[in-house]
């Protein structure tokens, strides 16, 4: 399990239900977390209950043929933000998932999306010592089927607008996943190859 150095408190916690898969070790040693994995329950228990809110918004995730191929939904859980996937058509297998700078999602390429969500300044993943950007998630993973779905908190990031580290920031921002795996490490974007999915976040 790796450590991680601090980045002056933005931190991931997630939960990982079906289908989706991250790094052994998204939580350092000795306080230093970037990413932490905070378990919760699913069946309705009250960890799970307490992340639920009204204010949820839900994102559709379009294809590299401009068509819809899954929701996601985002909402302000008490220490960050708690996104729910579930999309199809995707090829099996892992893929990167990040959050973009800009909240526009043109296919086939996405290009419109702009750069990782990185208002901090970091490099990318959490692997690096210099990481990570505010926008880097754990990778998802999809079934034979092509279906993926993923349901987590990402410390440190809000809805709230106006906030520095606000997915409803001027201009927006995007949900993406990309073509393969982050590997956590690489700048820009962890060697996660071409975009194949998008939703706008506004």
């Amino acid at each position: 399990m790796k450590g991680y150095k601090s980045m002056g408190g933005l931190l991931a916690g997630m939960l990982l239900l079906s289908a989706c898969s991250g790094p052994s070790a998204w939580f350092g040693l000795g306080g230093k977390t970037e990413h932490q994995h905070e378990p919760l329950h699913k069946n309705g228990s009250e960890a799970v209950m307490a992340y639920e809110s009204k204010d949820a918004q839900e994102i559709d995730i379009i294809g590299i043929r401009g068509t819809s191929i899954g929701k996601a939904k985002l909402s302000q859980a008490p220490e960050g933000v708690r996104i729910q996937l579930d999309a199809a058509h995707l090829p099996p297998g892992p893929h990167g998932f990040h959050f973009h700078e800009t909240g526009r999602c043109e296919a086939p390429d996405f290009k419109t999306a702009g750069a990782h969500f990185n208002p901090t300044g970091r490099k990318h993943g959490t692997e690096n010592p210099q990481g990570p950007h505010a926008g880097d998630l754990p990778n998802i993973e999809a079934d034979k089927n092509g279906m993926a779905k993923a349901d987590f908190v990402m410390k440190g990031l809000t809805l709230e607008k106006g906030k520095p580290t606000s997915l409803l920031k001027e201009g927006g921002t995007s949900l993406v996943i990309h073509e393969k795996a982050d590997d956590y490490k690489t700048d820009p974007s962890g060697n996660s190859g071409a975009r194949i999915a998008c939703g706008a976040v506004k």
